[in-house]
């Protein structure tokens, strides 16, 4: 049995399918991080340093979102990279920080929320926004460096990107 037997009628239907996802994505995510970010702006008090955290979240969501557009070439030229070497690297390099920011950024909220409920006079004082700021800064900056490899390592196979 041949291996193009088992694509079957189909054939290769990520072509067909990613594209239409990365799509709906694209606009749903982009309304859906443009309406969070303007509410957030409305919404934000300066004692709520939990919202350095929301918009840094936002941030990191936007950023994979620019990417969509690039993956739905792909997809649709039939997996074949136009748009050159560096910004192969740097959509791969972008995706890997949306996802590990995302979980950062997650999992800031989660502890902060933690502390001010379970131990809310103990970290009276301690929770300010200048550490929010300095914390988001700290995720950016160990989540580039860990998806640095991305940058400086190829994922080209047979020519493809």
């Amino acid at each position: 049995m041949n291996s193009s037997s088992c694509l079957g009628r189909y054939g290769n239907i990520e072509n067909k399918l990613l594209p239409a996802l990365y799509t709906i994505t694209f606009i749903i995510g982009l309304v859906g991080n443009a309406l969070g970010l303007k509410l957030l702006r409305q919404k934000w008090k300066r004692g709520e340093n939990i919202n350095v955290f929301v918009l840094n979240l936002g941030l990191a969501n936007v950023l994979y979102l620019f990417t969509l557009p690039f993956l739905m070439v792909y997809y649709f030229s039939g997996k074949k990279w136009i748009f050159g070497d560096v910004f192969c690297k740097m959509t791969r390099f972008c995706f890997n920080l949306n996802l590990y920011c995302s979980i950062g950024f997650l999992t800031c909220i989660s502890v902060y929320k933690y502390l001010a409920i379970v131990h809310p006079l103990r970290m009276m004082g301690r929770l300010t926004v200048t550490r929010s700021v300095v914390i988001s800064v700290l995720v950016w900056v160990l989540v580039s460096v860990q998806s640095m490899p991305d940058i400086f390592f190829p994922k080209t196979m047979n020519g493809n990107r």
